[in-house]
């Protein structure tokens, strides 16, 4: 009897061969014949790319998610309710539990927590979870060599990303019907793309395989290796929640300088809830996600590791708390400004406009936010007696708009 791996790559390869046009499936098909020859120049067997692209059509759901724009932008405290969820976070420390002896030897390992780990599997697969949604998904093969033939911006990433693939199952970690992933090619429990697997992916369960999708401690481990080897700092957190004195000069935080937490201290910066930072001489940058509305970070090295994995604040964000919740602590002790959000590209212009005619200098009106739009805004906020974070948000328009 076949695997559900196969069955479930059998079906969708049928009911997508029936939906694509003959013309389009002609042109992937001699794209695929042409693309031999790069993948043999990469090392690649013919008997391996013959298995692995036979019967291979184009996937046209993917090449349709290269160009899904969000209509509106999702604000990172609405981000952090979808993720750290409190079924996330009960889900999680089950997992830690479970899995509690193979992470002391993880941790043990590769110097990093346990609990990032774990939180960046919850964020990457749902604990898993994801791996059996036949919706989502799909042959990393097929998705991979649909982005290569007409993945516009992502045609180049589907190519490296293609041949990276083909060389894992040529290694023999994993067949052809067990290779799944999301429309881009993440894979397993923790969303390796094809290279990093290769460059980070270990067996730790000795097996002889490097097996993401079906080894919990494989996929876990190559987690704790990649961020070891990005550079992680054991023994340290990824950043604090800070509450910044009244009048706090917000452009401090334009450029991301590091400074210590001492000097950040002398600054009138404090750690929320009245505790102190364990190590005065850490360096970190301040992050300020909802300007003076919302709560404020000092981000430590740790942070910028985790968005290695994934480089969005907001990701980089909920990993590092649900982390923290994981091990038993607190939500935020500021509150975020529900109702409000930032601006999409077209909302920034208008504002942009709307400061340029009002004697703020923005500069060009490009829907960018760069230091000089914020130092507009700043000088706006000023004039209006608001708290000058330099922050566009929709609640910033709308005073713009009424004024």
């Amino acid at each position: 009897m076949r695997s559900r791996a196969a069955r479930m790559a059998a079906a969708m390869l049928v009911a997508a061969t029936l939906a694509i046009p003959a013309q389009a499936q002609s042109g992937f098909d001699g794209w695929k014949r042409a693309f031999w020859r790069q993948a043999q120049a990469a090392g690649i067997s013919k008997t391996t790319y013959d298995h692995a692209m036979r019967g291979v059509t184009l996937d046209r759901e993917v090449i349709a998610k290269t160009d899904n724009q969000a209509e509106f932008v999702r604000p990172v405290w609405g981000y952090l309710e979808r993720t750290v969820s409190s079924s996330r976070i009960e889900n999680g420390r089950e997992k830690l539990a479970r899995y509690g002896p193979v992470l002391d030897q993880i941790e043990k390992s590769f110097g990093v927590d346990r609990h990032v780990v774990v939180a960046i599997w919850g964020m990457e697969s749902s604990y898993g979870a994801v791996l059996d949604n036949d919706k989502i998904m799909r042959s990393v093969i097929r998705s991979l060599a649909s982005l290569a033939f007409d993945g516009g911006r992502y045609k180049k990433f589907g190519r490296t990303q293609l041949v990276a693939a083909l060389k894992i199952l040529q290694r023999g970690d994993i067949d052809l019907a067990g290779m799944t992933g999301s429309w881009a090619g993440a894979m397993g429990h923790t969303q390796f793309i094809p290279t990093t697997y290769n460059a980070y992916a270990v067996d730790f369960d000795g097996d002889g395989r490097r097996n993401i999708w079906g080894s919990i401690p494989d996929a876990l481990a190559s987690t704790a290796a990649y961020l070891n080897s990005s550079g992680w700092e054991p023994g340290k957190t990824w950043g604090y929640e800070v509450q910044l004195p009244k009048g706090f000069n917000y452009a401090l935080g334009d450029t991301r300088k590091k400074r210590t937490l001492e000097e950040w201290s002398k600054l009138g910066v404090t750690r929320s809830m009245g505790r102190s930072f364990p190590r005065p001489s850490d360096e970190a940058y301040l992050l300020a996600p909802a300007g003076a509305r919302g709560p404020a970070f000092l981000m430590l090295k740790n942070f910028d590791v985790i968005k290695r994995y994934n480089n969005a604040d907001s990701y980089a964000l909920a990993v590092g708390h649900l982390s923290d919740r994981l091990r038993g602590g607190n939500a935020f002790a500021r509150n975020w400004p529900d109702g409000d959000r930032p601006l999409n590209d077209e909302e920034t212009k208008r504002m942009q406009a709307l400061l340029n005619s009002r004697g703020h200098s923005a500069g060009t009106v490009d829907g960018k936010v760069g230091n000089q739009t914020r130092a507009a805004i700043r000088s706006y906020q000023r004039r209006r007696g608001m708290a000058p974070d330099g922050f566009a948000s929709l609640h910033l328009l709308e005073r713009l708009q009424g004024s």
